[in-house]
């Protein structure tokens, strides 16, 4: 019998998805197929140690902090005495140094295969006004927006902004996830809190529309030829007036997940075919999951792409595709097999020229 492949899967992370990066890591390490591969854990502490870990969790006291051998070709992690080697990893990193090209950048440097978008697309993807610019050059329909810098922020005004993209609008920090950073704004008090609150997690900021319709999402699987699961809906508790971090994450009653959405047909492959259209504008590899509005018109619009969906239990992402008949542990080895197909194909290309 062959060996099994070494899958390390890194998670945690200096992220203010920190906590979220382990809930979705303890399913991919229950999940995956033990009898195909060895999982490896790998954590990533609050402050960026890495650790060898025997199980899921976020207490890092005690671990022997990893070291890595920058060797391309001849990669390995050093515990102590110990020395790790694996076959491919498997980042389950959300948002900040893990969703947005900063590990892909080590791992492709290193010439290791890793499962998901590579440099460009994480760096575009998690870049929620570099994404809208994209979209909007590949004639994928977005909502309005404004985008303002650190630097310039006392040229923008509560009045300004209302008056060009309505009341009321979003706000959010352009490089996070996870409903972190985000503020409905209905007043000038609003206003002034979400500058405060959008600059303290990041040096821009995008404010948005408000889209008073359906929150859908639909997720994408491929690298050549990529296709898209059936949308699902959120339907949100009429206690909240957005997706906030809260009811994602916190309260167990404050969403509704239908999976798959009741739409008719055409809408249906309308959003299948926008999400694969967002999907190649990003350069997305793998995987990704595709966060879209449906307007009272039925006019769909993109906001914005997740590279490294949620795999917890309250996840759409793995349930769009166990609704399509792919099981959790199924989907798990689907995207580690395409991560082993696109770094083969990628060894055709020559890094010398002499």
């Amino acid at each position: 019998m062959a060996d099994k492949q070494k899958v390390a899967i890194l998670y945690g992370g200096r992220s203010v998805e920190h906590q979220i990066s382990i809930n979705s890591a303890k399913n991919v390490f229950q999940q995956i197929d033990k009898t195909q591969f060895e999982p490896v854990l790998i954590g990533i502490s609050k402050t960026g140690e890495w650790h060898l870990k025997k199980e899921v969790d976020s207490d890092f006291t005690g671990c022997k902090p990893l070291s890595l051998v920058l060797d391309p070709g001849n990669f390995f992690l050093q515990n102590g005495d110990e020395r790790v080697t694996v076959d491919i990893f498997f980042p389950v990193l959300h948002g900040t140094d893990g969703e947005d090209g900063s590990i892909q950048g080590l791992l492709q440097a290193m010439d290791m295969p890793f499962v998901g978008t590579g440099v460009l697309g994480s760096s575009l993807a998690m870049n929620k006004l570099t994404s809208k610019q994209l979209f909007q050059a590949a004639n994928i329909p977005v909502s309005r927006y404004i985008s303002c810098n650190f630097e310039d922020r006392d040229t923008f005004s509560f009045d300004t902004i209302a008056e060009d993209i309505g009341l009321p609008f979003m706000a959010k920090a352009a490089n996070l996830g996870s409903s972190v950073g985000v503020v409905k704004v209905k007043s000038k008090n609003d206003f002034d809190e979400a500058m405060e609150l959008c600059f303290q997690f990041d040096r821009s900021v995008l404010f948005e529309e408000y889209i008073e319709g359906r929150e859908l999402e639909c997720s994408v699987m491929g690298n050549t030829s990529p296709h898209a699961s059936l949308p699902a809906e959120i339907i949100i508790s009429k206690d909240y007036e957005f997706y906030t971090y809260e009811a994602k994450y916190l309260d167990p009653n404050a969403v509704t997940l239908q999976v798959p959405a009741v739409l008719e047909d055409n809408l249906v492959q309308k959003i299948q075919k926008l999400s694969i259209q967002a999907y190649q504008a990003l350069h997305c590899d793998d995987f990704a999951r595709v966060d879209l509005f449906l307007t009272k018109d039925n006019e769909v619009l993109v906001n914005e792409i997740n590279t490294i969906p949620g795999f917890t239990n309250s996840s759409m992402f793995p349930m769009m595709w166990e609704e399509r008949g792919i099981s959790f542990p199924e989907l798990i080895t689907q995207l580690i097999t395409m991560a082993q197909d696109k770094y083969i194909a990628s060894k055709h290309i020559e890094k010398d020229y002499s």
